[in-house]
């Protein structure tokens, strides 16, 4: 019997993969295709991928890419696989590109500030690195601990410290990047400031894997703060708290974090944390003023919280702030949590979180609720019994009126985590057609055979 077309081409890839590469690059050992089938949000992948290449060097991704554009195979590049919107799926067929052990600092200059690192780094090794210079990587996600530099550049990763420091992409000052066929790529420059050409930096920041695998990046780096003042406020509803903090702007305070979590996730943490009220708001503020600061915050949430802590020692403010980062972790012990990612504009964010409920209840769907109050981002979480094949129509309809929600509203539908595949059917709906079809022709100058990571983003 004539094997199958599909089936030929793969067995030839696997084989020119095996003539070119190192002998430890490659597997298509079936425990490990399954652990690189899918990332944290569970999402199912459609099938099992082909092979899995283990990154060591540029010039394993350079081979595997070439030879994958030629035959027309897809390649899904993987991180940690930390990611929440299915972003790292990879189903019947693809090759798994792993970058994780690609995972050194290549580079610390605490004269420039900045740091080239490869994608595989983890950001919390990064951050304590710098640390030793008196520096610290700035962006902060909740899975700082795990989760990579080059997944974190791929989604624009946000985190706890974005509203002062901004995103991911404030940060990056360059890349070096293989695309579609091979060819590497260097984007950007080691300086601050610099305008020339077209911004690729910017551009490949947030592409989610679809235009170009990132094989080093310059990051930026900035000065430890002399000081931190946290606050940690308590409030009898959600909606009162997140009022409160739209209220610190008002007052002109930029903090560094201004995290808000619902009772539900409280409760979920610890039964305990939400007999002291239905919400609870933590704030940090950092630099030479973050006395003042934190007086000034103080003072505007006092007539609208129960109850109002204040520290200035490191170590109570980790405490402060364990509630928020234990909250994914706490919910993913309930079942498998639907993580969204809205973001509405600072003043509509009590807004949001009114119709957030409604919705809630209206779908008879439970809906946790923690936010980078700050800059509005909204993490409404629906959890569901992990051992359903599929998603309920109810949790799905109850996404798709979120995200109508966060457009309603004049914001957007993802703010850190990515479209991936979980929330691809709503981009149209943001982006209106002419801006859709415009990026559309942007995948296909990057990636004219639409091998890198094919149906995420767009």
């Amino acid at each position: 019997m004539t094997a199958a077309p599909e089936t030929t081409v793969s067995a030839r890839f696997l084989g020119l993969l095996a003539r070119d590469l190192p002998p430890d690059r490659l597997t298509t050992d079936p425990a490990e295709l399954a652990a690189h089938a899918t990332d944290r949000s569970g999402t199912p992948p459609g099938g099992e991928p082909l092979a899995v290449v283990r990154a060591r060097r540029t010039g394993d991704v350079t081979v595997t890419l070439r030879h994958a554009n030629a035959l027309g195979i897809p390649v899904v590049p993987r991180g940690a696989g930390t990611g929440l919107s299915g972003g790292a799926t990879a189903g019947e067929g693809a090759l798994v590109l792993d970058l994780s052990g690609m995972n050194r600092i290549l580079e610390l200059s605490a004269e420039d500030q900045l740091a080239v690192v490869e994608p595989g780094v983890i950001t919390a090794e990064l951050d304590r690195a710098a640390g030793t210079h008196g520096l610290r990587y700035a962006p902060d996600p909740a899975s700082a601990a795990m989760s990579t530099i080059g997944g974190n550049i791929a989604t624009n990763a946000g985190g706890l410290r974005c509203a002062k420091y901004g995103v991911t992409r404030d940060s990056v000052l360059g890349l070096e990047a293989v695309l579609a066929d091979g060819t590497v790529i260097a984007t950007g420059r080691r300086t601050v400031k610099g305008v020339t050409g077209y911004d690729l930096t910017a551009l490949l920041t947030g592409s989610e894997g679809t235009l170009a695998v990132i094989t080093s990046a310059t990051l930026r780096l900035r000065p430890t703060p002399v000081a931190t003042a946290t606050l940690a406020a308590w409030f009898d509803s959600f909606e009162t708290a997140a009022e409160a903090s739209y209220a610190i702007a008002r007052a002109g305070v930029v903090p560094a974090l201004a995290e808000l979590v619902d009772g539900p996730v409280l409760h979920a943490i610890d039964p305990a944390l939400s007999e002291r009220g239905a919400a609870l708001l933590v704030v940090q503020c950092d630099g030479a003023g973050a006395a003042a600061e934190a007086a000034a915050v103080a003072r505007v949430l006092a007539p609208l919280a129960s109850a109002v802590q204040s520290t200035e020692d490191p170590v109570e403010a980790e405490a402060l702030l364990a509630a928020r980062r234990l909250a994914l972790p706490a919910l993913e012990r309930l079942g498998r949590p639907l993580i969204e990612d809205i973001v509405v504009p600072r003043s509509r964010l009590a807004e949001a979180v009114r119709e957030i409920r409604c919705i809630s209840a209206r779908h008879d769907v439970p809906v946790f609720t923690i936010a980078h109050a700050a800059d509005g981002n909204l993490h409404p979480i629906i959890v569901v019994d992990p051992t359903l094949d599929r998603l309920p129509d109810a949790a799905w309809e109850a996404a798709g009126e979120i995200f109508a929600l966060a457009l309603r509203l004049g914001g957007t539908l993802t703010g850190e985590h990515g479209v991936g595949v979980l929330k691809r059917q709503w981009v149209a709906d943001e982006l209106g057609p002419t801006a859709h079809a415009l990026q559309r022709r942007l995948k296909d100058v990057f990636d004219p055979r639409h091998i890198l990571n094919p149906g995420k983003g767009l």
